[in-house]
Protein backbone atom coordinates (compact mmCIF):
# COMPACT_ATOMS: atom_id res chain seq x y z
CA UNK A 1 0.00 0.00 0.00
CA UNK A 2 3.01 2.07 0.43
CA UNK A 3 4.14 1.86 -2.88
CA UNK A 4 0.96 2.23 -4.42
CA UNK A 5 0.38 5.62 -2.64
CA UNK A 6 3.84 7.02 -3.23
CA UNK A 7 2.78 6.18 -7.31
CA UNK A 8 -0.53 7.75 -6.78
CA UNK A 9 1.55 10.80 -5.45
CA UNK A 10 3.69 11.01 -8.56
CA UNK A 11 0.66 10.45 -10.86
CA UNK A 12 -0.93 13.97 -9.27
CA UNK A 13 2.10 15.47 -10.08
CA UNK A 14 1.84 14.18 -14.24
CA UNK A 15 -1.17 15.56 -13.78
CA UNK A 16 0.62 18.77 -14.49
CA UNK A 17 1.92 17.49 -17.71
CA UNK A 18 -1.56 16.84 -18.82
CA UNK A 19 -2.36 20.68 -18.15
CA UNK A 20 0.94 21.40 -20.30
CA UNK A 21 -0.79 19.23 -22.98
CA UNK A 22 -3.93 20.75 -22.48
CA UNK A 23 -2.30 24.68 -22.21
CA UNK A 24 -0.48 23.41 -25.84
CA UNK A 25 -3.58 22.86 -27.73
CA UNK A 26 -5.34 26.29 -26.28
CA UNK A 27 -2.23 28.38 -27.27
CA UNK A 28 -2.27 27.03 -31.02
CA UNK A 29 -6.00 27.44 -31.01
CA UNK A 30 -4.87 31.12 -30.55
CA UNK A 31 -8.43 33.63 -29.34
CA UNK A 32 -9.18 35.36 -26.77
CA UNK A 33 -11.43 32.43 -25.08
CA UNK A 34 -8.68 30.00 -25.75
CA UNK A 35 -5.43 31.97 -23.94
CA UNK A 36 -7.87 32.44 -20.99
CA UNK A 37 -8.23 28.83 -21.01
CA UNK A 38 -4.71 28.41 -21.24
CA UNK A 39 -4.08 30.49 -18.20
CA UNK A 40 -6.87 28.91 -16.17
CA UNK A 41 -4.46 25.48 -16.96
CA UNK A 42 -1.67 27.20 -15.67
CA UNK A 43 -3.15 27.87 -12.69
CA UNK A 44 -4.14 24.33 -12.28
CA UNK A 45 -0.49 23.02 -12.91
CA UNK A 46 0.56 25.69 -10.10
CA UNK A 47 -1.69 23.95 -7.73
CA UNK A 48 -1.02 21.03 -8.31
CA UNK A 49 2.52 22.12 -8.00
CA UNK A 50 2.08 23.69 -4.86
CA UNK A 51 0.72 20.61 -3.19
CA UNK A 52 2.42 17.62 -4.63
CA UNK A 53 5.85 18.04 -2.15
CA UNK A 54 3.55 18.37 0.77
CA UNK A 55 1.86 14.85 -0.51
CA UNK A 56 5.22 13.50 -1.34
CA UNK A 57 6.61 13.65 1.84
CA UNK A 58 3.53 12.03 3.58
CA UNK A 59 4.12 9.46 1.46
CA UNK A 60 7.75 9.19 2.18
CA UNK A 61 8.25 8.99 -2.26
CA UNK A 62 12.26 9.36 -1.79
CA UNK A 63 12.35 5.80 0.62
CA UNK A 64 9.21 4.21 -0.63
CA UNK A 65 10.75 4.70 -4.31
CA UNK A 66 14.29 5.38 -4.46
CA UNK A 67 14.36 4.68 -7.84
CA UNK A 68 11.98 7.28 -9.32
CA UNK A 69 13.16 10.77 -9.07
CA UNK A 70 9.70 12.85 -8.38
CA UNK A 71 12.22 16.20 -8.42
CA UNK A 72 12.85 15.08 -12.26
CA UNK A 73 9.13 14.92 -13.59
CA UNK A 74 8.45 17.96 -11.07
CA UNK A 75 11.25 20.28 -13.08
CA UNK A 76 10.34 19.15 -16.01
CA UNK A 77 6.80 19.85 -15.92
CA UNK A 78 7.36 23.22 -14.37
CA UNK A 79 10.16 24.40 -17.13
CA UNK A 80 6.58 23.86 -19.67
CA UNK A 81 4.04 25.03 -17.60
CA UNK A 82 6.13 28.03 -15.97
CA UNK A 83 8.30 29.02 -18.94
CA UNK A 84 7.90 27.49 -22.43
CA UNK A 85 4.04 27.62 -22.86
CA UNK A 86 3.84 30.90 -20.90
CA UNK A 87 6.36 32.54 -23.40
CA UNK A 88 4.80 30.47 -26.20
CA UNK A 89 1.35 31.99 -25.43
CA UNK A 90 3.49 35.74 -25.38
CA UNK A 91 4.49 35.06 -28.79
CA UNK A 92 1.21 33.78 -30.10
CA UNK A 93 -0.84 36.35 -28.80
CA UNK A 94 1.80 38.76 -30.35
CA UNK A 95 2.74 40.89 -27.01
CA UNK A 96 6.07 41.18 -28.53
CA UNK A 97 5.25 41.72 -32.65
CA UNK A 98 7.75 41.78 -35.53
CA UNK A 99 11.62 42.30 -34.17
CA UNK A 100 10.96 42.03 -30.46
CA UNK A 101 9.40 38.29 -30.73
CA UNK A 102 13.32 36.93 -30.66
CA UNK A 103 13.39 38.82 -27.01
CA UNK A 104 11.39 36.02 -25.93
CA UNK A 105 14.55 33.75 -26.54
CA UNK A 106 16.03 35.47 -22.91
CA UNK A 107 13.86 34.18 -20.73
CA UNK A 108 13.59 30.71 -22.35
CA UNK A 109 17.63 30.04 -22.11
CA UNK A 110 17.65 32.13 -18.60
CA UNK A 111 15.08 29.90 -17.19
CA UNK A 112 17.09 26.81 -18.93
CA UNK A 113 20.61 28.27 -16.79
CA UNK A 114 18.32 28.59 -13.61
CA UNK A 115 16.50 25.07 -13.69
CA UNK A 116 19.68 23.81 -13.91
CA UNK A 117 21.50 25.03 -11.11
CA UNK A 118 21.87 22.62 -8.21
CA UNK A 119 21.34 25.48 -5.46
CA UNK A 120 18.39 27.11 -7.27
CA UNK A 121 16.24 25.84 -4.51
CA UNK A 122 18.27 26.43 -1.30
CA UNK A 123 17.22 24.33 1.99
CA UNK A 124 16.18 26.94 4.24
CA UNK A 125 13.18 27.87 1.86
CA UNK A 126 14.51 30.21 -0.83
CA UNK A 127 15.01 30.06 -4.83
CA UNK A 128 18.29 31.79 -5.93
CA UNK A 129 17.75 34.28 -8.36
CA UNK A 130 14.07 35.28 -10.24
CA UNK A 131 11.91 31.68 -9.96
CA UNK A 132 10.90 32.03 -13.68
CA UNK A 133 7.25 32.99 -13.00
CA UNK A 134 6.72 33.39 -16.45
CA UNK A 135 3.23 32.47 -16.17
CA UNK A 136 2.39 35.01 -13.78
CA UNK A 137 4.45 38.07 -16.04
CA UNK A 138 2.65 36.35 -19.33
CA UNK A 139 -0.74 36.74 -17.64
CA UNK A 140 -0.12 40.89 -16.83
CA UNK A 141 1.50 41.48 -19.84
CA UNK A 142 -1.57 39.73 -21.92
CA UNK A 143 -4.49 40.93 -19.64
CA UNK A 144 -3.63 44.67 -19.61
CA UNK A 145 -2.61 44.81 -23.07
CA UNK A 146 0.59 45.94 -22.11
CA UNK A 147 2.79 48.24 -25.02
CA UNK A 148 5.51 46.81 -26.15
CA UNK A 149 8.10 49.23 -24.42
CA UNK A 150 7.09 47.90 -21.20
CA UNK A 151 7.56 44.12 -22.29
CA UNK A 152 10.65 44.49 -23.64
CA UNK A 153 11.73 46.02 -20.27
CA UNK A 154 9.95 43.60 -18.06
CA UNK A 155 10.80 40.63 -19.69
CA UNK A 156 14.79 41.89 -20.48
CA UNK A 157 14.91 42.61 -16.60
CA UNK A 158 13.54 39.63 -14.93
CA UNK A 159 16.08 37.16 -17.68
CA UNK A 160 18.93 39.13 -16.17
CA UNK A 161 17.88 38.96 -12.43
CA UNK A 162 17.42 34.79 -12.85
CA UNK A 163 21.62 35.10 -13.28
CA UNK A 164 21.42 37.14 -9.57
CA UNK A 165 21.49 34.87 -6.93
CA UNK A 166 19.53 36.79 -4.32
CA UNK A 167 17.05 35.52 -2.54
CA UNK A 168 12.86 34.91 -3.60
CA UNK A 169 10.55 33.35 -0.26
CA UNK A 170 9.67 29.40 -1.55
CA UNK A 171 6.70 29.84 0.40
CA UNK A 172 5.53 25.99 0.19
CA UNK A 173 8.73 25.62 2.16
CA UNK A 174 8.41 27.45 4.84
CA UNK A 175 10.83 30.09 6.30
CA UNK A 176 9.62 34.00 6.83
CA UNK A 177 6.39 35.43 5.54
CA UNK A 178 5.73 31.72 4.20
CA UNK A 179 2.56 31.53 6.38
CA UNK A 180 1.27 35.36 4.85
CA UNK A 181 2.76 34.36 1.21
CA UNK A 182 0.42 30.92 1.52
CA UNK A 183 -2.58 33.04 2.39
CA UNK A 184 -1.91 35.51 -0.22
CA UNK A 185 -2.00 33.47 -3.01
CA UNK A 186 -5.00 31.58 -2.35
CA UNK A 187 -6.70 34.93 -2.34
CA UNK A 188 -4.85 35.98 -5.71
CA UNK A 189 -5.86 32.70 -6.98
CA UNK A 190 -9.25 33.22 -6.45
CA UNK A 191 -9.20 36.93 -8.01
CA UNK A 192 -7.47 35.74 -10.94
CA UNK A 193 -10.08 32.57 -11.85
CA UNK A 194 -12.45 36.08 -11.36
CA UNK A 195 -10.38 37.85 -13.91
CA UNK A 196 -9.99 34.71 -16.34
CA UNK A 197 -14.39 34.17 -16.36
CA UNK A 198 -15.45 37.88 -16.56
CA UNK A 199 -15.43 40.12 -19.33
CA UNK A 200 -12.51 41.75 -19.34
CA UNK A 201 -14.40 45.40 -19.65
CA UNK A 202 -16.06 44.47 -15.90
CA UNK A 203 -12.15 43.28 -14.75
CA UNK A 204 -10.37 45.99 -14.55
CA UNK A 205 -10.62 47.13 -10.95
CA UNK A 206 -9.99 43.41 -9.95
CA UNK A 207 -6.71 43.33 -12.38
CA UNK A 208 -5.04 46.59 -10.52
CA UNK A 209 -5.79 44.91 -7.11
CA UNK A 210 -4.60 41.65 -8.08
CA UNK A 211 -0.93 43.08 -8.03
CA UNK A 212 -0.60 43.60 -5.21
CA UNK A 213 -0.12 39.99 -4.18
CA UNK A 214 2.94 40.16 -6.64
CA UNK A 215 4.65 42.83 -5.95
CA UNK A 216 4.12 42.21 -1.88
CA UNK A 217 6.16 39.08 -2.60
CA UNK A 218 8.47 40.69 -4.77
CA UNK A 219 9.01 43.38 -1.25
CA UNK A 220 9.36 40.86 1.02
CA UNK A 221 12.13 38.99 -0.86
CA UNK A 222 14.13 41.77 -1.27
CA UNK A 223 13.36 42.20 2.59
CA UNK A 224 15.10 38.62 3.31
CA UNK A 225 18.12 39.10 0.82
CA UNK A 226 18.93 42.27 2.24
CA UNK A 227 18.87 40.78 6.07
CA UNK A 228 20.68 38.02 4.73
CA UNK A 229 23.15 40.14 2.99
CA UNK A 230 23.36 42.25 6.32
CA UNK A 231 24.07 39.57 8.67
CA UNK A 232 26.57 38.71 6.56
CA UNK A 233 28.38 41.69 6.33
Amino acid sequence: MQKVFAWLVHLYTAMGLVCAAGIAVLIVRGNDASFRWAFVLMMTATAIDATDGWLARKARVKEVLPGFSGRALDDLIDFHTYTSLPLFLLWRANVLPGATAWLLLAPLLASAYGFSQVNAKTDDGFFLGFPSYWNIVAFYLYVFHAPVWVAVVLIATLSVLTFVPTHYIYATQGGPFSAAINVGAVIWFVMIGLILMRPERDAGLLMLVSLIYPLLYLLASAAVTVRARTRSA
